[in-house]
């Protein structure tokens, strides 16, 4: 029998998918690309009420284009959104976009986190960290923790930045028994608190012995929270089974963040699906169910990986050593 390709459990065990960071630990901030060597399907849910985003509307199923080569994840708040210029600069040079017939136009969805209260508010990424960040991109092992768009990430903000604890980004993988794939990776920059999903109770939160109870919104900024995440699969899927891909992964989020799309976050959640498995479409109702749920576990998994190996930047604590 054939020996099974070994995971590294993340998102790049996904055949095609590549990911690369650009990492600035000085700054406190960073961008994060997920890039498609075979164009893939996308689709995205936006949950939280506070995004910073770009080409979205793009995934909407009613809309024409449904290929996606890149996905950007990334800091510096709207600002940060301009990495994406250089994320388009190195697909174009190697060919990959949508062809308008006169050239190639890169599909780069993209979503920013707040990182400004974090390191240094004058400095973003920009172009040259998009690019940066495809030149480091790879089909193995993927750096966690402080980089990419984790690096500023902070997470339990209900009481203000001076009791939050480090956030970061994180990612898993499952290979389910047909072989099929799921991936996931998350920049967790969370207003609530990231929680143990059997025992309920926090693993990075708010800090201090003295804390009021009951949750407490008088300190909030609706600028500086955000949890970020794409999930993949190797099944060829429509743009509209990606987006309840995208929609159901939620579920992983509300699964260890407390509260979960708050009016303070922007939590979107992108889908990509490489066409790898071309299942029967008598079935795909049953599988899409069955993918959406994976992806939901799947990307609970690197969500607590990101607050694990977080690690303490700019006097901001990580979870590990509070």
């Amino acid at each position: 029998m054939q020996a099974k390709n070994p995971l590294h459990d993340n998102i790049t065990d996904i055949p095609g998918i590549r990911v690369g960071h650009d990492t600035n630990l000085e700054a406190a901030t960073g961008c994060t690309v997920i890039l498609c060597d075979q164009a893939a399907t996308g689709g995205v849910d936006i949950r939280g009420s506070a995004p910073a985003t770009h080409e979205t509307d793009l995934l909407n199923p009613i809309h024409l284009v449904s290929e996606v080569n890149a996905v950007l994840l990334t800091g510096g708040s709207a600002f940060g959104l301009a990495a994406t210029a250089g994320v388009m600069r190195y697909l174009e040079e190697h060919q990959q976009g949508f062809q308008t017939g006169i050239a190639r136009v890169p599909i780069v969805p993209a979503a920013a986190i707040f990182d400004l209260a974090l390191g240094s508010a004058n400095v973003r990424p920009d172009p040259e960290s998009g690019y940066r960040a495809c030149l480091q991109a790879t089909v193995g092992p993927i750096p966690q923790g402080n980089v990419g768009a984790g690096t500023g990430a902070s997470v339990g903000k209900m009481f203000g930045l001076a009791r939050a604890h480090k956030g970061g980004l994180g990612s898993a993988s499952t290979r389910l028994p047909s072989g099929i794939l799921v991936g996931a990776l998350a920049v967790v920059n969370a207003f609530g608190s990231v929680v143990d999903p059997d025992t309920r109770e926090p693993i990075a939160g708010p800090r201090s012995a003295d804390l009021p109870e009951g949750l407490s919104f008088q300190q909030a900024h609706p600028f500086s929270n955000t949890t970020l995440a794409v999930v993949a699969t190797n099944v060829a899927l429509t743009k509209a089974e990606a987006t309840k891909l995208a929609q159901m992964a939620h579920d992983g989020l509300a699964q260890v963040i407390h509260p979960a799309h708050t009016m303070f976050d922007g939590d979107t959640i992108f889908a990509l699906a490489v066409a790898q498995h071309r299942p029967d479409p008598s079935q795909k109702a049953q599988l899409v169910s069955l993918l959406g749920a994976t992806a939901s576990s799947t990307l609970a998994r690197a969500i607590l990986r990101a607050v694990q190996r977080a690690e303490t930047l700019h006097g901001l604590p990580a979870a590990t050593t509070s």
